[in-house]
């Protein structure tokens, strides 16, 4: 009797990977650690900070400027990111990425040694720009150079970076506050020149996207004949002509790249109008229900809060590979709708709401990993860069209003619960997206 025969087991998705494969996640895993290390030492310290830099007659206004400096940085993100994505398409991931990084690791060391507040939000602009420049150039490399079955899992470790840097700027500023002094947070900021010296490991180790040096040979090529008077197709002009302008002409580009970025405002939005209140929140529920140093729950809290975020993130690439693309966004997005009431409505003690915030960060916080592995898959080499990073960055001009009215509407609506839960609303929105695009799991990127 003859056997069956025996289904063949493919190799684990890890052996297709290279020395150089490698080189790319750690290059863009490094500068993505310490963009959560900046946002979240900012976060840490800008109190501190500012107790020591405004005029006396300025401190009883304290909280409105740390508002300013959070939108500042945000903006300059936002900025950093459009620009960064742009040049990068015509420069190259490489030199951008080298760019960007030596951008705002110089102005985050030199924030060490603001004497002001204008010097601040300048040092704190200026970073903000190479911080919202520097993502894309990492997201786009790991798209453009790993193998099609380990893409999603690559995009989804390096998003897990921006956890690990805000734990470590939870970690150094544990050892300095105690052991610093007044001056503390300065050092605090000296640290993240550190990345500085990546960008040394970048010249020497990564090599330049195979992919983008075909298309930039094309676009160079494309435009000498544009100019000695030859007309370009549809599909060449894409190749030829200026990227956003192309995005935004293009029928299906400007559909893709709409749709995408009001999940992006979901995702954006929700976090920092509604889960970036979390330790303040913890903070008024220890205080309520009377248990010993609530800022050390909210404290304690916040951390949890980005351990789940790390989970979300890890996680978020082995389930795209699994469950697809689509269902990832409706499983982030309506899981993000019940871990805000799971946190601000259905949890009332201290100790229950560190379970529910690490919840909450691996839906709300985590989900950002679906930027890194989605839009790279809708958009052709020549304009990806820029698209991801006007995906990713248009949405914080918006965002960086969130905290601003978040803040209004808990003092005008008394608490933080029913903000977070009116605020909760624009996951539903970006639910209602999903169906309206197309699923990518397993497909090669656009040429």
């Amino acid at each position: 009797m003859a056997s069956l025969p025996t289904a063949v087991k493919s190799p684990p998705w890890y052996h297709e990977l290279d020395a150089g494969h490698w080189r790319v996640l750690a290059a863009s895993f490094l500068g993505w650690i310490f963009d959560g290390y900046e946002t979240y030492a900012l976060l840490l310290v800008m109190v501190p900070a500012l107790r020591q830099l405004l005029e006396p007659a300025q401190l009883p206004n304290l909280s409105r400027f740390a508002g300013l400096l959070v939108a500042t940085t945000l903006f300059g993100w936002a900025l950093g990111g459009m620009l960064g994505g742009i040049v990068a398409d015509y420069i190259g991931r490489k030199r951008t990425m080298m760019i960007t990084i030596f951008l705002y690791a110089i102005f985050s060391g030199l924030t060490a040694f603001v004497q002001n507040w204008p010097e601040l939000a300048v040092c704190r602009l200026l970073t903000g720009i190479g911080l919202g420049a520097e993502w894309a150039t990492g997201a786009t490399l790991i798209a453009e150079t790993w193998p099609t079955r380990a893409r999603a899992k690559g995009q989804g470790i390096m998003q897990s970076a921006f956890g690990w840097g805000s734990l470590l700027a939870a970690a150094v500023w544990y050892f300095l506050a105690s052991a610093g002094g007044p001056s503390a947070w300065r050092y605090l900021f000296l640290v993240g020149a550190i990345p500085a010296f990546i960008v040394l490991f970048i010249r020497r180790h990564l090599h330049e996207s195979e992919k983008w040096l075909q298309k930039n040979a094309e676009r160079k090529r494309l435009q000498t004949e544009r100019r000695a008077g030859a007309h370009l197709s549809s599909e060449e002009a894409v190749a030829a002509d200026f990227t956003l302008s192309v995005i935004f002409r293009n029928p299906q580009l400007r559909r893709l790249a709409l749709l995408c970025t009001v999940m992006s405002l979901a995702t954006t939005v929700g976090y920092w109008a509604i889960s970036s209140w979390i330790p303040a929140y913890a903070e008024s529920v220890a205080k309520a229900a009377s248990a010993g140093n609530p800022a050390r729950w909210a404290a304690i809290t916040g951390l949890l809060y980005n351990v789940g975020a790390i989970a979300g993130y890890l996680a978020a690439g082995f389930l795209a590979d699994t469950i697809g693309r689509k269902p990832l966004l409706m499983l982030f997005f309506g899981g993000s709708l019940l871990a805000t009431p799971l946190v601000y409505l259905w949890t009332h003690t201290p100790q229950a709401l560190l379970l529910a915030a690490m919840i909450n960060g691996a839906f709300t916080l985590g989900q950002f990993a679906w930027m890194a592995i989605y839009p790279p898959e809708l958009f052709p080499t020549a304009v990806r860069c820029t698209a991801i990073s006007m995906i990713f960055n248009m949405a914080r001009f918006v965002s960086m209003l969130g905290p601003l009215f978040a803040g209004v509407l808990i003092t005008r609506l008394g608490g933080y619960s029913t903000t977070a839960l009116l605020f909760s609303a624009v996951y539903f929105c970006g639910l209602c997206v999903v169906p309206f695009l197309p699923e990518t799991k397993g497909k090669p990127l656009p040429a």
